[in-house]
């Protein structure tokens, strides 16, 4: 385990360093540090600071912490302070630093050690001081129970919370009230009736209530500060808007007596602190856990016992910020609309195994009396075989290759459809509760790479003794980092498909092999032992690539060195989502579109290698196997990525730490129940942001859209998972993780147009996969023109063209061909070409050609109808509710009023003053109305 002394200084001196590991968007104010194991601890001895959630006088609250790396001195009391200038600071910054004493060499190294530890100290203390001056109170904490680390406890005063509040333009309840409508009278009955019906689905939360009134909301400012209700100034801003102001001023604050500029996400990456965060608000169980939000997340939201219950969006927000909440609130609209896709699913499944005893064509497959020989399926290896074979197989695909398969694709993509307009009406409804209406996104603080690699290249220019100007990062700049990202993602995605080719040729090597195995039961069953484990071996790939991918796509996003965060989130979450969508999807785009349609025939096969031969599809088609493939993939991706390592990974961590720590159970409960607050919180993992969870909800979107005409069953298993996805992510965000930085977001962000691309691209697979990978359109060819009686039989004889089996290649015909007890002459395999005895043997035949223009034709309908029906359904569903457009347009005015109302009170105090003025000869003292007005 490192040890926190390990942790390299970056000097200020330096100039000419380049940072490398330096934290992105997702763990800014997060440094990721390995735990440190707690030593022995005696009995708390100052129990008036309420467990670390407030300072030593017991009053002001801890809004931020941050942590550095210290010496452990030989004290075993626990000192906490306020910041002031020490003799050390005072003495570093005369410049008079005691020289090393003893051996050259060894001294030094310490002094090379001391010197890079006390530069950090030196900026650590500029900082604080910095800090101060914005008006922010710290305490200090070295001697806790936590050796190596420090604790600098940020409290913002009232002033400084005002301040900031008017800068950031909070929006805050005023104390103007008026009554909320849910619509017509016989709407609020409905509302009010569907209301009481799932009143068990609701959690116990103070939001679900139906609100009747609602404050009226406007941007803080100081100078009317008594249109707010100020009378407990404690509660006014929460521990959520209090910390983020906190992490506003951090962000602002700089280290400007050093040699370049540093912010806090500067000072985070240098290793000049470890840490920064904000405390959660107490414990969730045990006996020292009173009421809180926390507390209420974890029993009413975390808790897997509360599954069926709709998630508390309103406190997780309150809690957490509107960018989390608005994630737990699209995740809760995706799992809700999976219910009804769950359901037609289930039911089109049904259908297939209801109907499969009466479909015609697996029915001819499966009757003894038709003797048709089928061609080898390899070379050599692999002899002439009965149709009759094939009979699980076809009755199986029917299960998801039947008529009921187009109208399910039809519904999805309406589905889909429904789903986006639904997450913008939940979306603007939850921007009028949030009071976020009118949000615009402002200018992030420019990210610490950024400044960094500006700062070099104003180093460089005034080397060059060039004229001072404005230094920013061109195009030209980052000329060398694009070329890399474009080479690296080009050569990500040809890894991708150069395992999906080595995927290919193990199926056929692994088909050949089995083929010559003397073990009947071995040769018999060497399909489904062939897709299975190509499956398996696929989604292992997968799993491993999926995190190379991640760390890949991090890597070149630094590399652009993009100036905000926002940028950076956005081109981390492009890159990332291109290879892992490529990672995910392309072995099942190689099934549905392109095995079995470059074979060739017999005599005339296409070989990968001089002895490989492409593989075929089964006589029921490829659907079966894109089925499998889709299945295993799915069902791997979320049990084993998205569940297991999310609850496995936590738990093997803290049990390395139980064993290194080689202490029992009983003593590290004891330890957490002594430690502050602030330290309890160090030892939880840092946030990695909500790329990771949005990102595998997506391709899970793709899973359950794209290829949904091949597995009807998958809305169903997406539904299954999310319903533990949520309490997962839950129990992770209230209890595991340390309490993120209560971001504003009024949408999504680029997750809407991904998810907008991938519901306009599964349209148009659906339609290719009908057309092309199952059996719907030759069917229905058939069935209107070449079938004698206008049914389905002899279907399955008029997809089967003739071999005659003395026109193999020299060296490619079967080893024995009397396999079957009969010497073949002529076999059959599927396809459309002529007969051996025609003019023209083995060349394509007009029923091939026929089929194909369905195909093409079905494809453009399809596309076209069904986007029609998306269009139609975007048009109909308005974006905004007309009840939240109405509550909007009534606090526009409402506020008119209200501010017209106090430019009255002011005129007539004036005209007051006035005329008690020119009545009054003797002076007297003015007095104000609004005296009391908070400062």
């Amino acid at each position: 385990m490192r040890r926190p002394e390990k942790y390299t200084p970056v000097p200020v001196r330096e100039t000419g360093v380049d940072i490398i590991n330096i934290k992105g968007i997702e763990d800014i104010g997060y440094a990721q540090q390995d735990s440190i194991l707690l030593n022995a601890l005696v009995p708390e001895e100052n129990t008036h600071c309420r467990q670390g959630l407030y300072f030593q006088d017991g009053q002001r609250r801890v809004d931020y912490v941050l942590t550095y790396h210290i010496k452990k001195q030989s004290s075993s009391r626990r000192h906490s302070s306020r910041l002031t200038d020490n003799a050390f600071t005072r003495s570093l910054r005369r410049g008079r630093v005691p020289p090393p004493k003893g051996d050259p060499e060894v001294g030094a190294q310490e002094h090379s050690l001391h010197y890079h530890e006390d530069d950090k100290r030196f900026c650590r203390d500029e900082f604080e001081s910095s800090l101060m001056e914005m008006g922010l109170e710290l305490e200090k904490d070295e001697h806790t129970k936590t050796p190596g680390v420090g604790f600098v406890k940020i409290h913002a005063p009232w002033h400084v919370l005002c301040r900031e509040a008017e800068f950031m333009k909070l929006k805050m309840p005023t104390k103007k009230v008026y009554e909320v409508k849910q619509g017509s009278n016989l709407v609020e009955k409905i509302n009010t009736f569907i209301t009481k019906l799932t009143e068990p689905l609701h959690p116990n939360v103070e939001e679900n209530r139906i609100q009747n009134v609602k404050h009226l909301s406007y941007p803080f400012s100081r100078e009317k500060q008594h249109l707010f209700d100020l009378s407990d100034r404690d509660s006014f801003f929460d521990s959520k808007t209090r910390s983020s102001i906190v992490f506003e001023v951090l962000k602002r604050t700089k280290c400007t007596k050093s040699k370049h500029s540093m912010g806090i996400t500067s000072l985070l990456a240098n290793g000049v602190y470890m840490a920064a965060y904000p405390l959660h608000d107490g414990d969730t169980d045990g006996e020292n856990a009173e009421p809180n939000d926390r507390k209420l997340l974890y029993e009413e939201w975390a808790s897997y016992s509360v599954f069926y219950k709709y998630q508390p969006v309103g406190l997780i927000r309150k809690y957490f910020g509107e960018k989390i909440g608005l994630y737990f609130a699209w995740l809760g609209v995706y799992t809700q609309m999976l219910i009804p896709a769950s359901l037609v699913g289930v039911i089109v499944f049904l259908y297939g195994c209801a109907t499969v005893d009466d479909d015609i064509p697996s029915m001819e497959i499966c009757d003894k009396r038709n003797n048709i020989t089928m061609c080898p399926l390899c070379d050599r290896a692999c002899s002439y075989w009965k149709l009759i074979t094939a009979c699980g197989t076809a009755r199986a695909s029917h299960l998801f290759d039947n008529p009921a398969t187009v109208f399910f694709s039809i519904f999805m993509a309406l589905w889909a459809a429904m789903f986006m307009e639904h997450w913008k009406r939940r979306q603007m409804r939850l921007n009028y509760i949030w009071d976020l209406t009118g949000f615009e996104d402002e200018e992030d603080h420019p990210r610490a790479e950024y400044e960094f690699r500006v700062m070099q290249k104003a180093l460089k220019k005034e080397h060059k003794a060039q004229k001072p100007e404005k230094v920013k990062l061109t195009c030209k700049d980052r000329l060398p980092a694009y070329m890399t990202n474009l080479v690296m993602m080009l050569f990500m995605i040809g890894v991708t498909f150069a395992i999906v080719f080595g995927v290919i040729v193990y199926r056929i090597s692994t088909t050949s092999a089995l083929y010559m195995s003397s073990n009947p039961t071995t040769r018999s069953n060497v399909r489904l032992t062939v897709k299975t484990t190509a499956a398996i071996i696929n989604l292992v790939v997968i799993l491993i690539l999926d995190e190379v991918y991640g760390a890949v796509a991090r890597w070149l996003t630094i590399l652009e060195v993009p100036k905000t965060d926002k940028s950076f989130e956005e081109r981390l979450i492009f890159k990332t989502f291109i290879l892992k969508f490529v990672n995910a999807f392309t072995p099942i785009i190689y099934i549905a579109f392109f095995r079995g349609r470059l074979v060739g025939r017999p005599g005339s096969y296409l070989y990968v290698f001089e002895s490989y031969r492409m593989e075929e599809c089964a006589h029921g088609g490829c659907l079966m196997e894109l089925c499998i493939q889709l299945s295993i993939t799915m069902l791997g991706k979320q049990l084993i990525q998205n569940n297991l390592f999310e609850i496995g990974i936590p738990k093997l961590k803290k049990l390395i730490r139980y064993i290194k720590s080689k202490r029992r159970a009983f003593q590290e409960e004891e330890q957490d129940k002594k430690l502050q607050r602030y330290e309890t919180d160090h030892f939880l993992e840092p946030f990695a942001g909500l790329t990771p969870e949005y990102m595998e909800m997506i391709i899970q979107f793709g899973f359950v859209t794209l290829f949904v005409a091949s597995f009807p069953l998958a809305p169903l298993f997406a539904l299954l998972n999310n319903i533990i996805e949520i309490r997962l992510d839950a129990k992770k965000f209230v209890v595991e993780l340390r309490r993120p930085i209560a971001a504003r977001a009024k949408d999504i962000g680029i997750w809407y147009n991904i998810l907008r691309g991938i519901s306009k691209v599964a349209v148009i697979i659906n339609a290719f996969v009908i057309s092309f990978t199952s059996d719907f359109i030759p069917r229905l060819v058939y069935q209107y023109m070449y079938s004698p009686d206008g049914s389905m039989h002899g279907f399955v004889n008029h997809t089967l063209s003739y071999f005659n089996v003395s026109d193999f290649q020299e060296g490619k015909d079967p080893l024995e061909p009397t396999d079957l007890e009969y010497k073949v002459e002529i076999c059959r395999y599927k396809d459309y070409r002529e007969p051996p005895w025609s003019p023209t043997p083995y060349e394509i035949s007009k029923e091939f050609w026929t089929v194909l223009a369905v195909k093409l034709a079905f494809v453009i309908v399809f596309q076209n109808v069904v986007m029609l029906m998306s269009d139609v359904v975007d048009w109909i569903i308005p974006d905004i509710p007309k009840d939240i457009s109405v509550q909007i347009h009534k606090e526009k005015i409402l506020m008119v009023e209200l501010f017209m109302k106090e430019e009255q009170g002011k005129m007539q105090t004036l005209e007051s003053k006035d005329s008690c003025n020119n009545h009054s000869p003797v002076p007297r003292p003015r007095s104000f109305p609004n005296s009391h007005t908070n400062d």
